[in-house]
């Protein structure tokens, strides 16, 4: 009898573990598609969720073990969608909550490390430590910090919204480019208690402005739509911008959507403060000149239609969906924690990823 139930458990576990990769090779293929239908957040939950089915259903004995079933795993994800960083950047979290839990049961505290860590730059030769042993409450350890992560993800947004007042007067007239969810719930959060302008940059030649004016204007926001060559002429009449963003690189610098550059240009000129609302999970251990996942080009065709068939045989058309914006650019990030200087961000780094893990 113990033979036939140890035998239903392992069928169980094998089902288990198949049902999980089955809901892995799904995101992996809607990542190839074009996560268009998958905003930042869905995206972030998602990876976390099956990263917490993978720990809870995949074979492991160790925490060496399991860290590379999750590297494995997490270089097939971001290899799917390069310029998705959101997702590298939950594995890089998981992995380093694994990490915290090992070092908890082996007894030393991640704090203590970190005051170390200078010293034991200097004192030892790249020595790595040990993740072979063998822990009971491992696993149950880690799925717990695994829930916690995602209670945290849940709750991004409004803690984000909750600032707004802070940073929102009445009667101020505020720029924004593109849609971004983040800084419509921002605004609308501000909205209402106080009375201001909002000026939404079209964001040609996909013109999200447009959708992000409806948005806001529903919630009797007042708003103005303006092309994106007349963001240097209105700037001097604004008194904050506020945009989202992509991703935050580890200089504090920004890929964000494309005209996001000359609308912090045309803030920093007028000396506007350009306030960055992103949630922690867009911070990105990465360096600019670090990949090509940076830029992604599309289609022309919103800007030379194909039926311009003849300029379109003579000439290569790029256009990027990206921006580089500079840290020296921006005054403020405000995130779920709170608002941050831009030379803040590589602390932020060091308290999220573990610098083994930059590269997964």
């Amino acid at each position: 009898r113990r033979s036939g139930s140890g035998h239903m458990k392992m069928q169980g576990a094998g089902e288990k573990e198949l049902e999980v990769s089955g809901r892995l090779d799904a995101f992996v293929a809607q990542l190839k598609r074009g996560s268009g239908r998958l905003n930042s957040e869905e995206t972030a939950r998602k990876t976390v969720e099956l990263l917490r089915g993978i720990c809870a259903q995949s074979r492991w004995s160790n925490a060496e073990e399991l860290m590379e079933i999750i590297r494995k795993e997490g270089r097939r994800m971001t290899a799917a969608q390069p310029s998705e960083t959101t997702v590298g950047n939950m594995v890089r979290r998981v992995l380093k909550i694994i990490r915290e839990e090992y070092s908890r049961l082996c007894g030393c505290s991640e704090e203590n490390d970190q005051q170390e860590s200078l010293h034991k730059l200097l004192t030892a030769g790249g020595l790595s430590e040990d993740f072979n042993k063998h822990f009971a409450p491992l696993k149950g350890n880690v799925m717990e910090a695994i829930n916690e992560l995602l209670t945290e993800l849940e709750g991004t947004l409004d803690n984000i919204a909750m600032q707004a007042l802070e940073h929102i007067h009445s009667n101020e007239v505020i720029m924004t480019i593109g849609r971004s969810r983040t800084v419509q719930v921002f605004l609308e959060k501000a909205a209402c208690r106080r009375k201001f302008h909002v000026i939404v940059a079209e964001c040609a030649p996909f013109c999200q402005g447009h959708e992000m004016a409806v948005a806001l204007s529903k919630v009797g926001i007042e708003t103005t739509v303006i092309t994106d060559a007349a963001i240097f002429a209105v700037m001097s009449r604004v008194n904050k911008v506020i945009i989202g963003t992509k991703t935050i690189l580890a200089n504090g610098a920004l890929r964000a959507v494309t005209g996001t550059h000359a609308l912090a240009l045309a803030a920093k000129h007028h000396s506007t403060p350009l306030i960055v609302c992103a949630p922690m999970y867009k911070l990105s251990p990465q360096f600019p000149n670090e990949e090509d996942s940076f830029h992604k080009c599309v289609s022309p065709q919103e800007v030379l239609p194909f039926a311009e068939g003849e300029i379109l045989a003579r000439v290569s058309v790029q256009c990027p969906v990206f921006d580089y914006v500079p840290p020296e650019l921006i005054t403020l990030f405000i995130f779920n924690i709170g608002g941050n200087a831009p030379s803040y961000i590589y602390r932020l780094m060091s308290e999220l990823y573990h610098p083994d893990d930059h590269d997964l």
